[in-house]
């Protein structure tokens, strides 16, 4: 089916190229002819006769390199090739059969100029290369689908498996850190109480108290 397509595409492209290819130049040398005569130029004056070639370009450039079949740039390129071949053998003959008094949108349709010029002969010999290309014979390569694998029964955790965060371990991890540790809020237990009269009592405890009284007579002089 692809090839039908292709061959049809090469039907209809070649004498439509050649047509928009013959508006295209007769309208811009008609253009700089007379721009010459004048000694002044309006460049909007070229943009039809632009349009016409750039459309030609583009329809044999899609029609050269897009990878659908060979046979719609083959059979372009002999149906461009062939008038032109035909001027070796019979070359009145042969310009007779191409229309002359053709006109497209009130403007003048010169098949005959792009004949006489070599144009199309050009032009069909890009297009049969384009069909030596090795890539263009070639099938498109088909998609291999690939079976998906079969789940285990167990959950392997995954470098993306944000569960562990929803769902944090029982054991406390406390993450290293570089600022000092939390204050200990646990009360702590009470000294133990020492008495005043023991060895192991502090110096500057109150010093213990004695029964005995001071005698003061016996420190006083005699008379």
């Amino acid at each position: 089916m692809r090839h039908l397509w292709s061959f049809l595409a090469g039907v209809v492209a070649a004498p439509l190229s050649w047509a928009l290819i013959a508006l295209g130049q007769d309208g811009s040398a008609r253009t700089v002819t007379r721009w010459v005569e004048l000694g002044t130029y309006n460049t909007a004056n070229l943009i039809q006769a632009a349009v016409y070639l750039g459309v030609a370009g583009v329809l044999l450039g899609l029609l050269g390199t897009l990878r659908v079949s060979p046979l719609g740039p083959l059979v372009a390129g002999l149906l461009l090739v062939a008038p032109y071949v035909g001027l070796f053998v019979d070359p009145f003959t042969v310009r007779d059969a191409v229309p002359t008094n053709w006109k497209v949108f009130g403007d003048p349709l010169p098949l005959i100029q792009v004949l006489d010029n070599g144009t199309i002969f050009l032009i069909g010999v890009l297009l049969l290369m384009a069909t030596f290309s090795v890539q263009r014979w070639r099938r498109w390569p088909r998609t291999v689908t690939t079976a998906a694998p079969v789940e285990s029964g167990v959950d392997e955790p995954t470098p993306t498996d944000w569960s562990m965060l929803n769902n944090p371990p029982e054991h406390d991890i406390n993450p290293p850190t570089l600022g000092y540790p939390e204050p200990d809020t646990a009360p702590l237990p009470p000294l133990p109480r020492r008495d005043a009269g023991s060895p192991s009592g502090s110096p500057w405890s109150a010093p213990p108290r004695t029964s005995a009284k001071r005698d003061d007579s016996a420190d006083s002089p005699t008379s």
